[in-house]
């Protein structure tokens, strides 16, 4: 059984937060040709739509032995194709290409590549853990990053990269909150890896906030066959109090359903155990799947970035689906994937719409995101805006300007709230400086 990460010291420091967001929000504005270089506007590498196409990519991991999203591709192609065929944006054609990062730093660099060379005006609508691979190319080239699935710390701290929702630090921090309120001991299965490395901590913040003690942190191999060991280990933690009800928090990805099928198995002997988890690792269709109010989610805490499934904001997306992709299986509307590219296809279409006619570039929709740019998404988030003003003071996270998750439980074998509207995150986030 691994060790539980220590906390950060809270020993003073100097407050460097003001400095390094506004080194960041400079880079972003490219405010004068004398730091253009510096922030990735680099000469004849602009791209741009001057035959009246606006090019972007998507890329996410498929048919992988860990975490695959196919549905975003998908979704992005299928977004492409209704808008073309409604006059497109702004009287621009829409075209999207697609890469396969497979899991893989090398391959992700690849995608990030090919995006420079086909001068792509954005990358939308992805996912990819593996930030560092990716962003170097995006940030040479000043190419946006529009609505990343926020796996990566990265993701929150590039010029040029856009998030939409509060990403992992967001999820884990409320699923925190919300197990403090309702759990006795609690533990957490996550990845040993780079992305896996952050959850504790996150989640220990929301934990915290309650007066909770940290979790336990057990780590496991993300794309493991069985999760008997960790399945013991995790269960012996949270029946460590017999007058409290103990939670076991998966957060395993794709991978969670492996680790539920050991779960199901071992719990039968702890019944007070209860499960919390976060949307990406856990869905509708997945609870669906594994036999709906009689399976082992009934009775989950569950925390995610948008309304349920089932919610009519939804409604639009799902006309596209219909339209565009009927009969696509790989696109779940319910997917955290899928709603994400939706609403990161809805900011670009209203930066591209904001330029007005003219030529598309990489930069023209940067300064239109920087400089202000409000994007309405019908409620699937607050208005969503990258000004300077905009970005929550988490040190760690300085992109980051939705900090809001919804609480969600399991009953009769639906995903529904457990709490009406947002819950914002942003001071929770704030606490882990």
């Amino acid at each position: 059984m691994t060790g539980r990460r220590r906390m950060r010291t809270t020993s003073p420091v100097p407050d460097r937060r003001p400095l390094r967001a506004a080194l960041l929000s400079a880079c972003a504005l490219t405010a004068c040709a004398s730091i253009a270089a510096g922030c990735g506007v680099v000469p004849g590498v602009t791209g741009g739509s001057g035959d009246g196409t606006v090019k972007v990519m998507t890329w996410a991991p498929e048919k992988t032995k860990a975490t695959n999203k196919a549905g975003m591709p998908a979704l992005a192609r299928a977004y492409a194709r209704w808008v073309n065929a409604h006059g497109g944006v702004n009287g621009h054609k829409l075209e999207v290409l697609t890469c396969n990062d497979h899991n893989d730093s090398i391959a992700a660099a690849h995608c990030a590549e090919r995006a420079v060379d086909e001068k792509v005006v954005a990358v939308v609508g992805s996912y990819s853990q593996y930030s560092r691979s990716f962003l170097s190319p995006l940030e040479s080239a000043g190419i946006p990053y529009i609505g990343g699935y926020g796996v990566t710390d990265d993701e929150f701290t590039s010029p040029v990269s856009y998030p939409v929702n509060g990403g992992q630090p967001a999820l884990l921090a409320g699923l925190g909150e919300q197990l403090g309120k309702n759990c006795g001991p609690v533990a957490l299965i996550r990845p040993d890896t780079t992305a896996g490395d952050q959850l504790p901590l996150l989640l220990d913040s929301g934990l915290k906030k309650q007066g909770h003690p940290q979790a336990d942190d057990q780590r496991a191999a993300e794309d493991a066959s069985e999760y008997s060991g960790p399945t013991r280990q995790a269960l012996q933690h949270a029946t460590s109090d017999p007058a409290e009800v103990g939670c076991v928090v998966p957060a395993l990805g794709d991978r969670t359903d492996t680790f539920m099928d050991s779960f199901r198995r071992d719990s039968t002997r702890y019944p007070k155990v209860r499960t919390g988890t976060v949307i990406g690792s856990v869905d509708q269709s997945r609870v669906d799947a594994t036999g709906g109010k009689s399976g082992p989610y009934e009775g989950s805490y569950v925390t995610g970035w948008y309304p349920t499934a089932d919610d009519a904001r939804w409604n639009e997306m799902r006309a596209v689906i219909k339209e565009q992709a009927f009969g696509d299986n790989r696109i779940d509307p319910a997917d955290a994937g899928v709603q994400t590219t939706w609403i990161a296809y809805t900011v670009l279409k209203k930066a591209v719409e904001s330029l007005g006619p003219g030529r598309i570039t990489p930069l023209a929709i940067r300064r239109a995101l920087d400089n202000g740019l409000k994007v309405d998404t019908g409620g699937l988030t607050p208005t969503l805006s990258w000004r300077f003003e905009d970005l929550i003071g988490a040190y760690d996270f300085p992109r980051l300007v939705n900090a809001d998750v919804t609480f969600q439980v399991v009953r009769a074998g639906r995903l529904v709230p457990a709490r009406r509207g947002f819950v914002n995150m942003s001071r929770t986030l704030e606490s882990t400086n």
